[in-house]
């Protein structure tokens, strides 16, 4: 029985960053030798344990036979007799197919060492077309690592898959699994590039691919499109370390651009309904959380009114403040705002720029929110004229704030 560390522990160590987790492989052993051991089982589909002391995984050393369409469809076989370059054999990229022995020798059978140094994801062997989340997986690394190419005879093979339907098996909650990881990885924009150079991405996402060749309004940047634009908001977003639910916005905010005739080009009115029904579809197909469908609708909704805060009249930003719940949900109304910012700051030359409609919704927000409701309720002489009359109150309060 031999153990070896292997996977991201030892490629983030060649790296020089920092190892938060370890996974393990176990050579030469069973499952009744590791329960002996003290290793607890927790493996569903293949056997996997837990160190009694450390909690860090083992797994037994396996291959894995592709036995029916998508990434379920596999027979795996882990015994005594698996080598280690046998299980290294069957991952997915070069740079994730290395192994350091107990002594800290390093095993590289597929050139990983190789690729890092050379900044190549590449795939390990043509098993890689057997599992269709390995695209997935590729394009969030290239997020996570955005200054790694993709091997062409990588691109080549995952262009192959797309196109023998591979992609269409794969399931809504590990696809939003995938594009959510990829999503807070430090470059966003390099995740969909993948995704869309092999085909991938109108499989998954069409309502953002279709966004690619659609020019930009004329007062915007027409110089790129809106889909570099997105690429361009959702960096913005990695910038400042948003959290997923803003990031996923900010991949939204401009679906329904999509869907402008190109004779309408560059204008694209009412954009920001249609891209409230393509989020509601996308997210419904995708099974996206309720918090981050709830805040990419309001950026599809509301972000053009949003840019031109300074130019809105008091009772205007109060329907708005009003119409986002800003008062119960003061939290994801600053969300919805910093999404805003991202789409500000994805237009080329604006990066640095301030972005005043922010400061001027929240302290309109927050006039708003000294507004006593129950005060001006206590004091109406009948109950239909309360909402009125707060809402009149919440107008005076932002109008004061221009005084």
């Amino acid at each position: 029985m031999q153990t070896y560390t292997v996977g991201g522990a030892v490629r983030d160590e060649l790296l020089g960053l920092p190892v938060s987790d370890r996974d393990h492989v176990v050579v030469g052993a069973t499952p009744a030798q590791m329960i002996a051991q003290g290793y607890r089982p927790v493996g569903r589909d293949f056997p996997v344990f837990l160190h009694p002391q450390t909690n860090e995984e083992y797994a037994l050393a396996r291959t894995e036979r592709k036995t029916a369409p998508g990434y379920t469809g596999f027979a795996v076989h882990a015994a005594p007799d698996v080598t280690l370059e046998q299980d290294l054999a069957r991952r997915d990229l070069t740079i994730n197919a290395m192994a350091r022995d107990p002594a800290g020798a390093l095993i590289d059978p597929y050139g990983g060492q190789r690729d890092l140094g050379a900044r190549v994801l590449r795939h390990v062997s043509p098993a890689f077309a057997e599992d269709p989340v390995r695209i997935l997986r590729l394009a969030r690394f290239a997020a996570r690592f955005a200054d790694f190419t993709v091997a062409p005879e990588t691109l080549a093979l995952m262009r192959t898959m797309v196109a023998a339907g591979e992609v269409d098996a794969l399931v809504p909650e590990r696809v939003w699994q995938e594009l959510a990881r990829g999503l807070l990885e430090a470059r966003p924009s390099r995740m969909l590039e993948v995704l869309c150079s092999c085909g991938a991405l109108a499989k998954i996402l069409p309502e953002v691919d279709r966004l690619f060749g659609v020019p930009q309004p004329a007062r915007h940047h027409p110089e790129i499109d809106t889909g570099v634009h997105v690429l361009l908001v959702v960096d913005a977003a990695a910038r400042h370390r948003f959290a997923l639910t803003v990031r996923f916005a900010a991949l939204m905010h401009d679906l329904g651009k999509g869907l402008t005739q190109a004779e309408d080009w560059p204008h694209h009115h009412g954009h920001e309904r249609m891209g409230v029904e393509l989020v509601s579809a996308a997210c419904a197909r995708l099974k996206v959380p309720t918090d981050c469908r709830d805040l990419a609708t309001l950026a599809a909704r509301e972000h053009g009114v949003i840019h031109r805060a300074a130019a809105l009249n008091a009772t205007t930003v109060v329907k708005l403040i009003e119409r986002c719940d800003g008062l119960r949900r003061p939290e994801r109304f600053a969300e919805l705002l910093d999404a805003c910012a991202c789409d500000f700051h994805g237009r080329p030359g604006n990066e640095t720029l301030h972005y005043a409609p922010r400061e001027i919704l929240l302290a309109a927000l927050g006039a708003v929110r000294e507004v006593d409701a129950g005060a001006i309720a206590r004091q109406a002489t009948q109950t239909t004229q309360i909402a009125r009359r707060v809402h009149e109150a919440r107008v005076a309060a932002v109008k004061r704030l221009g005084a």
